[in-house]
C-alpha cells in the first residue's frame, strides 16, 4: 500500500513537472509573437511620427520664410513711404489687380521661390529704419539704401519682395514681363500667358532652361513642333498660307484636295540679358526656325530646310527714366502689340497657318526703336525707322531683273534680283529712305489701345535714250489696334487695322503696293487690312479662338497705243478663269482676300520637363479679283490644321 502510494506520488510529480515545462514553453512563445507585433506597432508609429515630424518643419521653414518676407516688406514700405511722392504708385488702389497680373504672368514672391529651390538674400538683421541689410550669403554686410535697392526691392505692384541682383536667377523671374516693370499689368491685359500661342509667336521666353555666365543671364526658349494641313486645293506653302495662289477652276489643281505635313517649323531662341542695376537692364535676342526654302530643297528625299533669322536684337531699358532701346531685326513697329510698347509682348493670333491671318498687321525686319513711357508706364511713345521694301505689280509691263519697258520706250529700274548672299530668285527693290513708324499705345484701368502712322517713300529711274532722271512717291498711312479684357484673364477682343498707300506688304496677304504710271513714276496703291478676333481662356491649359480678317488693295491703270497696263485694268481678260485648262486668259490681279478661323490649343502635359500641347484649327478663305472681260469670279479655300508642339523651357 505505502509502496502504490509512492509510486502515484511519484507520477503525480513528473506529470506535473511536464505540464509547468509544457505551460512555461507555450507561455514563452505566447510572449514572442506579442513582443513582435509591438515591435511592428512601435516601428509604424515611429514611421508615423518621422513624417509628422517632416510636416512640422516644412511648415515651421513656410513660416519663417513669410516672417522673413513680411520683416523686410514693413522695412520696404517704411522706406518708400519716406521718400515722398514717388511711392504712390505701390499704394495705388489697383495694387490687387496688379499682383493679380503678376501671378498670371509668372511672377514669383520671394517665399514661393524660396519652396521652389530658388536662392534668395537671406538677411540676418533689419534696422529699425530699413535702411541697412546684412547677407547670411557668406558676403560682407550691404550697406545704405541704394546699395541694398540693387539686391533686393518691392515688386511694381508693392505685395512681394523680388531680388534684383545682377544675373540672379529670382531677378529673371521678377522682371520676367520682358525686362521692363510690370506696371502695365494694370490694364487688365498683361503680357503675354507665355504658354499661349500668341506669345510664341512673338518669342515668349520661359522660366526653364536659366542659366548665369557671371553677371549676364542666359534663358533658353523655343519648341519642337509637327504640323500637318489638309486642304481642298493645291498650293505649294505648306502650312504657310499664300493666298495670292489660290487657284482659280481653270487650274487641275483647283479640283484637288492636298495634304502636306511637316517640322520646319519648329524654333530656337537665346536671350541674353545682364542687370546694369535695379533699374535698368541691357539684352539681347535672337530667333531662328527652318522656314527658309534653299535652292536644293526638295519634298521627296532629304526636306532640308534652311535655318533663317526671326528676330535678332539687342536692347536697352532704364524703367526709372522710362527709355527704351532696341536695335537689329524685330516685329515692326507696325505690330500690334498687348501691354505698352514692349518687345515679345506683340498681338498674333493663336493660329496654327505660319502666315497667322488674313489683315493681319505684321513684318519682321530690321529696325532702330526708341520709345519713352510717361505716368508710370501707362502712355509709351515709339518711334523706328525700319527696312523699307516695295512689293510691285508689273502686269502688262514687259519686265526682267527689276527693269519694266514702257510703251513709250523707256525703261524704268525698279530694283534687282538678289546677288551675292541675297535671293536671285527674287527682286529687291530699289529705296531711297527707311519707312518712318510712330505709334502712341495707352494702357488705362481696363484695355490696351494704340495708334501708328507711317511714311514710305517709293522710288524708281526712269531712262529714255541715253539719259534718265530719279522717282520718288509719298506713300504712307495709319491705323489702330485694341485690346478689351471681357472677363480679365479668360476672354478678350482684340481688333487692329492698318489703311494708306503703298504699304500692303504689311499684310498677311502681300497685296501689291504699288505699279507705275505712264510716265514712270512709282504709283501706290491703296491699301485697307483689318482684323478680330475673340480669345477665350477657359482654363489654364486650354485655349479656343475665333477671327476675321481681310485685306484689301485698290486699283490703277492706264491704256496707252492700244495695250493695257497697270493694276486692276478692266481690259484685262477674265474669262478664262471658269473653265479648266482654257485657252482664254484668266488675269486675276486680287482685289482682296478674306478668311474666317475658328480653333484650339490644348496642353495636356505640363511638368518640370516642359509642357506638350496639341492644337487644331478650321479655316475658310475667299479671293476676289478685280473686274476685266469675263467679270469678276472668285474662288475659295477650306482647310483643317493639327499640330504637336514641345515646349522644354515652358
Amino acid at each position: 500500500m505505502i509502496l502504490l502510494t509512492f509510486r502515484m506520488l511519484r507520477s503525480l510529480r513528473y506529470s506535473g513537472r511536464a505540464s509547468l515545462f509544457l505551460g512555461t514553453a507555450l507561455g514563452a512563445l505566447s510572449l514572442s509573437t506579442q513582443a513582435r507585433a509591438d515591435d511592428d506597432i512601435v516601428s509604424r508609429m515611429e514611421q508615423e511620427m518621422s513624417r509628422l515630424q517632416a510636416a512640422q518643419a516644412h511648415v515651421q521653414e513656410e513660416q519663417r520664410a513669410i516672417n522673413h518676407d513680411m520683416a523686410i516688406l514693413k522695412a520696404e514700405i517704411a522706406r518708400h513711404h519716406a521718400s515722398g511722392p514717388s511711392t504712390a504708385r505701390a499704394d495705388s488702389p489697383h495694387a490687387e489687380q496688379i499682383a493679380s497680373q503678376e501671378s498670371h504672368s509668372g511672377h514669383i514672391a520671394t517665399a514661393s521661390m524660396r519652396r521652389h529651390g530658388i536662392k534668395t538674400v537671406e538677411p540676418t538683421e533689419i534696422a529699425g529704419s530699413g535702411h541697412d541689410m546684412t547677407a547670411t550669403s557668406g558676403s560682407a554686410p550691404i550697406h545704405g539704401a541704394h546699395t541694398r535697392r540693387d539686391r533686393v526691392s518691392l515688386s511694381p505692384s508693392g505685395r512681394d519682395l523680388i531680388d534684383t541682383g545682377k544675373g540672379s536667377e529670382l531677378a529673371v523671374v521678377g522682371h520676367r514681363a520682358e525686362d521692363v516693370l510690370v506696371h502695365f499689368a494694370e490694364n487688365g491685359v498683361g503680357p503675354h500667358p507665355r504658354e499661349t500661342v500668341g506669345a510664341q509667336s512673338a518669342g515668349a521666353i520661359g522660366d526653364h532652361g536659366v542659366f548665369h555666365l557671371g553677371p549676364v543671364t542666359l534663358m533658353l526658349g523655343g519648341f519642337v513642333d509637327t504640323a500637318v494641313v489638309l486642304e481642298n486645293r493645291h498650293i505649294a506653302s505648306d502650312t504657310f498660307n499664300y493666298w495670292q495662289d489660290m487657284p482659280y477652276p481653270n487650274e487641275p489643281r483647283y479640283h484637288t484636295n492636298n495634304f502636306t505635313g511637316g517640322a520646319r517649323y519648329s524654333r530656337l531662341s537665346l536671350l541674353a540679358r545682364g542687370n546694369i542695376d535695379s533699374e535698368s537692364t541691357i539684352s539681347g535676342f535672337f530667333e531662328s526656325d527652318f522656314g527658309a526654302g534653299a535652292v536644293t530643297t526638295d519634298p521627296y528625299e532629304s526636306n532640308s530646310y534652311s535655318f533663317r533669322l526671326r528676330q535678332a536684337y539687342l536692347a536697352y531699358d532704364d524703367n526709372k527714366e522710362g527709355w527704351h532701346f532696341l536695335g537689329g531685326q524685330a516685329w515692326s513697329l507696325l505690330t500690334p502689340g498687348r501691354a505698352g510698347i514692349v518687345a515679345r509682348q506683340e498681338s498674333l493670333p493663336e493660329t496654327i497657318e505660319a502666315s497667322m491671318l488674313a489683315g493681319q498687321t505684321w513684318s519682321r525686319q530690321w529696325q532702330v526703336r526708341i520709345v519713352k513711357d510717361f505716368f508710370h508706364h501707362r502712355l509709351w511713345t515709339g518711334l523706328s525707322i525700319e527696312n523699307p521694301a516695295t512689293l510691285y505689280d508689273t502686269t502688262g509691263f514687259s519686265a526682267s531683273n527689276g527693269a519694266v519697258s514702257m510703251p513709250n520706250g523707256s525703261t524704268v529700274t525698279i530694283g534687282e534680283n538678289g546677288v551675292g548672299l541675297t535671293n536671285d530668285t527674287s527682286m529687291f527693290s530699289n529705296e531711297i529712305a527707311p519707312d518712318v513708324i510712330g505709334k502712341v499705345a495707352y494702357d488705362p484701368i481696363w484695355g490696351h489701345y494704340e495708334m501708328e502712322g507711317i511714311l514710305h517713300f517709293p522710288h524708281d529711274r526712269v531712262t529714255m535714250g541715253h539719259t534718265g532722271h530719279n522717282n520718288t512717291a509719298v506713300g504712307g498711312g495709319a491705323g489702330g489696334s485694341m485690346i478689351l479684357p471681357l472677363i480679365p484673364g479668360k476672354v478678350e477682343l482684340r481688333m487692329a487695322g492698318l489703311a494708306g498707300w503703298g504699304i500692303n506688304r504689311y499684310g498677311s496677304v502681300l497685296l501689291p503696293d504699288a505699279t507705275i504710271k505712264a510716265s514712270g513714276s512709282p504709283d501706290p496703291l491703296f491699301g485697307i487690312q483689318a482684323q478680330a478676333g475673340i480669345i477665350a481662356h477657359p482654363n489654364p491649359r486650354i485655349d479656343v479662338y475665333g477671327y476675321f480678317g481681310t485685306q484689301r488693295v485698290g486699283h490703277s491703270y492706264f491704256n496707252e497705243n492700244g495695250g493695257a497696263y497697270g493694276y486692276g485694268n478692266p481690259t484685262y481678260s477674265n474669262a478664262g478663269c471658269l473653265q479648266e485648262l482654257s485657252a482664254l486668259s484668266c488675269t486675276a490681279n486680287t482685289r482682296g482676300v478674306s478668311e474666317v478661323t475658328i480653333g484650339g490649343w490644348w496642353r495636356f502635359f505640363k511638368g518640370k520637363f516642359g509642357t506638350v500641347e496639341a492644337g487644331t484649327q478650321l479655316a475658310y478663305a475667299r479671293r476676289q479679283i478685280w473686274s476685266g472681260i469675263g467679270g469678276d469670279p472668285h474662288t475659295s479655300m477650306s482647310q483643317i490644321f493639327f499640330d504637336f508642339r514641345y515646349l522644354p523651357f515652358q
